[in-house]
């Protein structure tokens, strides 16, 4: 792979000015701090020039000059990723996505939308919505991430155990490649059999591969009714074990997630939240159905109580109001803001069959004993995807810089013994690089390395991510 990038000298920044415009370009040092990070740990790199294109034809100048000069150049969305992709580690140009916010039609007929990149993706929610519609990728950042970022990182959430992954999602993208070609990578079709299926290679990609510009999304009637239970637990185990026994029953929630007590604890005295957390209660589930028929709704919640009850449950809490609702997802979606304001930590983002997924958590917790460290679980548990957030506590500087990366690498070893992967939903990017040879072989990576070398031979964009 060829390194040997250029700086931007004067004349090229030059001409990134008339590409764009001086107002669309920020070289002062102060301007480009918020472009230096994202929601990585205290990662920090700064880029050489930020711009802010307005289109895709000044994305293709810019990236036509960058690859003429070997200039690397970073693709950035919201910064809500936490796998460092958007972080410019060899400086060089950074192409902020913030201006391309337009939801450009959504087709009422087709149930679809086209939309740009920078589009919040609640907003994008709220407005399919507004017309009876349904999209049901929401991440926990789903109030500022945006929907490229969503794409580039393969994005889930909550109602991904229901409705799928933003990959079922995603019918065509318009995406301007590493020589500056501007292309549609698929068609506005729910069928795709067509040679190789290109849209699906750039989902997940997280920007190595081409900058998307647009994209083409599926939509789908929006449900009219929904229930919310939490259910507790004595056991991580047991909560966990309940999770696949649900779906054996034959009940497919909307939402199945787990929280660890301390968790819960955290986001309840970060919050001030008025919420009863008796003793003794390990782990709880927090359980949504969804539909059009809520006379159904209920029979469904009674059936999963009774499986529920077969492991040891201690109490199912029914959200009877819009408001009670609210504050209980909130205690999920809040959680790791909770966390990462109470210690110093590490994420990590695991991905098991959900039957498994006992064996995982008791797994992590030896894991933690063995090497000194806490660690507090919660996640999509419908999905088996488990974010294990390492809290370094007290753990010595020199074990948490040393001796910790031996302790995930054991975790995803268990993770991959269990049939799982080291990355449900937050990507590769910068920081799991290292990690992808105990899930992939070296015929794999290949594969990978070739695939990026056709798109993107002089290794310009997004460079040093994933592998």
């Amino acid at each position: 792979m060829n390194h040997s990038y250029q700086p931007i000298n004067e004349q090229i920044l030059a001409e990134i000015v008339a590409i764009v415009g001086s107002d669309s370009v920020i070289t002062d040092f102060s301007e480009k701090e918020k472009y230096a990070r994202d929601e990585t740990e205290d990662l920090v790199y700064y880029p050489e020039v930020v711009v802010k294109p307005r289109n895709s034809h000044q994305i293709a100048d810019l990236i036509k000059l960058c690859n003429r000069h070997l200039i690397p150049v970073t693709p950035r969305g919201a910064g809500t990723g936490l796998s460092g992709a958007a972080l410019a580690i060899h400086g060089g140009l950074m192409i902020s996505m913030e201006q391309f916010n337009q939801i450009i039609s959504i087709d009422e007929d087709n149930l679809q939308a086209t939309v740009e990149p920078g589009v919040i993706t609640e907003q994008f929610m709220n407005e399919v919505e507004a017309k009876g519609f349904y999209y049901p990728v929401d991440p926990s950042s789903k109030g500022s991430c945006f929907l490229g970022g969503n794409v580039a990182h393969g994005s889930g959430g909550p109602r991904v155990v229901k409705y799928g992954t933003i990959r079922e999602y995603i019918l065509n993208l318009e995406v301007v490649l590493p020589n500056g070609e501007i292309i549609w990578t698929g068609a506005n079709t729910i069928k795709y059999a067509s040679g190789y299926n290109l849209t699906q290679l750039m989902i997940g990609s997280e920007g190595t591969l081409g900058i998307i510009t647009k994209i083409v999304t599926k939509l789908i009637p929006k449900p009219t009714q929904n229930l919310l239970m939490l259910a507790s637990f004595i056991s991580n185990e047991e909560a966990c074990a309940a999770v696949s026994a649900i779906f054996k029953a034959g009940m497919v929630p909307s939402a199945l997630e787990f929280m660890e007590r301390k968790g819960v604890e955290w986001v309840i005295e970060k919050d001030h939240l008025n919420f009863d957390l008796k003793d003794g209660i390990a782990a709880f589930l927090l359980i949504e159905v969804d539909g059009d028929d809520l006379e159904r709704l209920f029979v469904e919640c009674e059936k999963i109580n009774a499986v529920l009850e077969g492991f040891n449950c201690q109490e199912v809490l029914f959200a009877d109001t819009a408001a009670q609702k609210e504050e209980l997802w909130k205690i999920r979606r809040t959680m790791a803001v909770s966390v990462k304001s109470n210690s110093v930590y590490k994420e990590e983002d695991t991905v098991v069959p959900r039957a498994a997924l006992p064996k995982l958590i008791a797994g992590i917790k030896a894991v933690g004993q063995q090497y000194g460290f806490e660690s507090i679980c919660y996640g999509h548990a419908g999905d088996g995807n488990l974010h294990v957030n390492i809290i370094k506590g007290n753990m010595s500087d020199e074990a948490w810089e040393h001796d910790l990366k031996a302790g995930i690498a054991e975790i995803f070893k268990l993770t991959v013994a269990l049939g799982g992967t080291i990355s449900g939903e937050h990507g590769i990017g910068l920081v799991q690089k290292e990690f992808m040879h105990l899930k992939y072989t070296e015929v794999h990576l290949e594969l990978m390395r070739q695939i990026k070398k056709v798109f993107d031979p002089n290794m310009i964009l997004n460079p040093g991510k994933i592998f």
